[in-house]
């Protein structure tokens, strides 16, 4: 069970399922990083063999990445690259995260350790209600919306408007991060990867975050800090909703 004294960290890598070279990258930032915990993205191809090591890992902790749609930046505005489904149709909205889940549930042979949405859609109505229903049901923490644990999304390489920002994903800046880490939960989101064999506007940054996440200096820094590595697995035991 997790104290709320200290400082406690999770690093949740997102896309896990996406393509083998994002399951190669998290991966690798498990076994010879920081990392502690990712989320599955269900529908693509990649994700079996994601599941298959989630399998032979129990000790992972491994949630629902929840995949509705995505957007990227081109020219002067945000263009959709795919829509699963309306991200404004409740209706729609509710079947499409039961069917995710479902599919969790077999690949994984388990209930997710934690909820969260790619793009952060679950910001915004529908979506957030219906997996905040989820969530109480699972009594599994939803990023951003459990007050227990604190999202921190300061580890991105790219500004809100796709433009390069290197010194986020730098050593330099994750340690910067671990100091000023707050008493209590945290989660950390990273997207490592190894290759570019995805279409999306966060490719080449991947790589550079899986190389900084292995890093030997985040790791002494999170010692020297007293930060404790967790992942939701050790939060959830015997924490109280």
């Amino acid at each position: 069970m997790l104290m709320s004294l200290g400082r406690r960290l999770i690093v949740n890598a997102d896309d896990f399922g996406r393509s083998s070279g994002i399951n190669r990258g998290i991966i690798r930032s498990r076994e010879n990083g920081i990392v502690t915990s990712t989320s599955l993205m269900v529908r693509w191809p990649a994700a079996e063999a994601a599941a298959e090591y989630a399998r032979q890992h129990p000790a992972l902790s491994v949630g629902l990445h929840v995949d509705l749609s995505e957007w990227s930046y081109v020219g002067d505005e945000w263009r959709r690259i795919y829509e699963v489904v309306p991200v404004d149709d409740a209706d729609a909205v509710a079947k499409e995260i039961a069917h995710q889940l479902n599919l969790f549930r077999k690949l994984t042979g388990r209930e997710p350790s934690h909820l969260d949405s790619h793009q952060h859609v679950h910001r915004s109505e529908p979506v957030l209600s219906a997996l905040r229903g989820v969530a109480e049901q699972l009594a599994a923490p939803l990023r951003s919306i459990d007050s227990r644990v604190r999202y921190n999304g300061a580890f991105y390489g790219q500004s809100n408007i796709g433009d390069s920002h290197p010194i986020g994903i730098s050593v330099d800046g994750l340690i910067q991060s671990i100091r000023s880490l707050p008493p209590g939960v945290t989660e950390l989101g990273c997207h490592p990867g190894d290759g570019d064999d995805i279409e999306s506007m966060y490719r080449a940054e991947r790589l550079v975050e899986s190389q900084t996440l292995c890093d030997p200096r985040v790791g002494a820094a999170i010692e020297e800090e007293s930060v404790i590595l967790c992942s939701f697995l050790d939060y959830c035991d015997g924490v109280p909703g």
